[in-house]
């Protein structure tokens, strides 16, 4: 049994509220986290949040000095694959610079929590904490890097997550609402059919991530889901939960000028109670 060592009192800082997995978060846990939005976020201005310009350093530094909190939950980056390929300095300025300045400036005390991404790895295989990153893409090898100044820092934890579905807090972010604006606009659709992946509900993830951040694991921890899912088959599932008049086209990762996962599953070494898969989205 890993002991919780923050308290129900503490103060936890989330960087990236608007992302999928820290609208979840936020979502479940308004009373137990302290959004932090970047100021230029147009899309989620009416939100009880601190806007910051988390590419300015004294903004940055002087927040996280007089916010000293406990602990950091940081789901910040970048993380479209095909834009970070094509612009591949401003990928590592933000997902990799911006972070080690913000690394340089915390309180020793704060605990560091990054959420980082099953795409460090991007052979076919079944992969564990144990195992190299062996990445493909410009934003796989950003990750990797960024995992590297996290860990340098005592007590940090790395998690590494597969495909979030869910609602972002802007409604920009995500396969949930890229599938909606879509539909709405009438645009049409195109799914990778090679590509599988351990697809979670965001909700179930920033649960598992909320217990994680708050208990005393560091390192890095993987979190596992009960099946893998083909893109197609979770595009159909989605599409039907949420009503939307909407088909679809099939391509392969071949045809697409991004490097993309083929079949990514994340497994875990660990046996605690934060080892067990999260649900399948298609049971």
């Amino acid at each position: 049994m890993v002991p919780l060592i923050v308290p129900h009192t503490s103060k936890i800082i989330l960087i990236g509220a608007t992302s999928v997995i820290g609208s979840s978060v936020l979502r479940i846990f308004p009373n137990q986290v302290i959004p932090v939005i970047n100021r230029h976020n147009k899309h989620a201005r009416n939100q009880k949040a601190f806007y910051v310009n988390l590419e300015d350093n004294e903004a940055l530094r002087s927040f996280l000095d007089t916010q000293s909190p406990d602990v950091l939950i940081y789901a910040h980056a970048v993380c479209h694959v095909a834009k970070c390929e094509n612009n591949p300095e401003w990928a590592w300025h933000i997902n990799v610079h911006c972070l080690k300045k913000l690394l340089s400036f915390l309180p020793f005390k704060t605990r560091m929590v990054y959420i980082s991404s099953d795409h460090v790895f991007g052979h076919d295989g079944v992969y564990q904490e144990k195992d190299k990153p062996c990445p493909i893409s410009t934003y796989g090898r950003t990750r990797v890097k960024a995992e590297k100044y996290v860990l340098e820092r005592s007590g940090a934890l790395v998690i590494r997550t597969s495909l979030a579905i869910g609602p972002s807090l802007d409604k920009r972010k995500g396969h949930w609402d890229w599938l909606r604006y879509r539909s709405q606009k009438k645009l049409p659709v195109t799914i990778v059919k090679d590509e599988y992946r351990s697809a979670v509900w965001a909700d179930d993830l920033a649960k598992r991530i909320m217990d994680l951040a708050k208990s005393s694991v560091c390192g890095i921890r993987h979190i596992p889901a009960a099946s893998l899912v083909s893109r197609p088959e979770l595009a159909r599932f989605l599409i039907k939960k949420m009503k939307l008049p909407l088909n679809f086209n099939l391509t392969t990762r071949a045809q697409k000028n991004a490097p993309l996962l083929g079949r990514i599953e994340l497994q875990t070494l660990y046996k605690d109670e934060f080892a067990q898969p999260l649900p399948a989205i298609i049971k």
